[in-house]
């Protein structure tokens, strides 16, 4: 398969050193009756980035699983020798929430390490991502949706060290309305966007990939934390570095050393691909 080929959101690209090789995760987009349809999470896996084996069933739930809606942004993460998920789950009774998985290989399969998401449960959240300090201590980093508070943030919260709960209360990092590039959803008067955070460090610095809507619809753009912590205060940059049609991105690193972004575009139902650009240091 060609990336083309591949119709997901949300696209997060894991690098296994052992296997010398790529796994590509991301939101299944499919339409009703075809194989992919039910409920879970595949992957995707390469050692070019350019020809991919999929998909590969990484997720299914089983008939206890609480959630039945809005299986969305699986991201896979190395910590403590196993692999965890963080993804995006909702019921009838039962507020959005991202929970965590565990899986021996990245492929999975991926087993919830708790009962239920580990955000706050009268929180509407969603795409969670691990980012580890600089003590070794482990946060949950997600956003509070717009669709319940209007104006929607990206807080982190603390974990405990087997990541299967918080270890203290979030901390609100930004509002979606903080970013001078960000606009209105359209039909929603006031409504503002937090979607897909994502931190890495850079030439010293703490970063943050997020997304919202732009002048020219749904975008990406970048924070950076002006303390080096996870707790900022968070700068925002002026402008989206991804700009029309397309975000919820990541940074990845390949094999050769060339850093990279990826984005899932266009943002229409049923047409996203995920795509692959070379990050020059100088835009984020």
């Amino acid at each position: 398969m060609k990336l083309t080929d591949i119709v997901i959101r949300d696209p997060f690209v894991l690098r296994v050193e052992e296997e010398h090789c790529y796994y590509l995760f991301g939101s299944t987009v499919t339409t009703p009756g075809t194989p992919l349809a039910e409920p879970g999470f595949h992957c995707y896996r390469s050692t070019d980035l350019e020809n991919w084996e999929g998909p590969i069933p990484a997720f299914q739930p089983d008939r206890n699983f609480w959630a039945t809606q809005d299986f969305w942004a699986p991201e896979v993460h190395r910590y403590q020798g196993a692999y965890y998920m963080f993804a995006s789950f909702k019921s009838p009774e039962r507020r959005r929430g991202t929970q965590i998985l565990r899986a021996e290989h990245p492929a999975g399969p991926y087993r919830p390490i708790s009962e239920y998401p580990v955000t706050p449960a009268a929180w509407e959240c969603l795409d969670g991502t691990l980012f580890v300090d600089e003590s070794g201590k482990p946060w949950i980093v997600f956003c509070h949706e717009w669709v319940q508070i209007k104006d929607g943030t990206i807080c982190a919260m603390p974990l405990t060290t087997d990541l299967t709960a918080a270890a203290g209360e979030p901390v609100m990092l930004f509002h979606a309305s903080d970013a001078p590039w960000v606009r209105e959803l359209q039909g929603h008067s006031k409504c503002f966007v937090t979607d897909g955070p994502f931190l890495y460090p850079v030439r010293g610095e703490l970063r943050m990939l997020w997304s919202s809507m732009g002048e020219k619809g749904y975008a990406m753009g970048f924070a950076v934390s002006e303390s080096g912590r996870i707790t900022g205060p968070w700068r925002q940059a002026p402008m989206p570095i991804f700009r029309e049609d397309g975000g919820h991105g990541m940074r990845f690193v390949t094999f050769e050393g060339a850093p990279m972004l990826t984005v899932h575009q266009p943002n229409t139902r049923f047409c996203e691909h995920p795509v692959f650009f070379p990050q020059p240091e100088s835009c984020c």
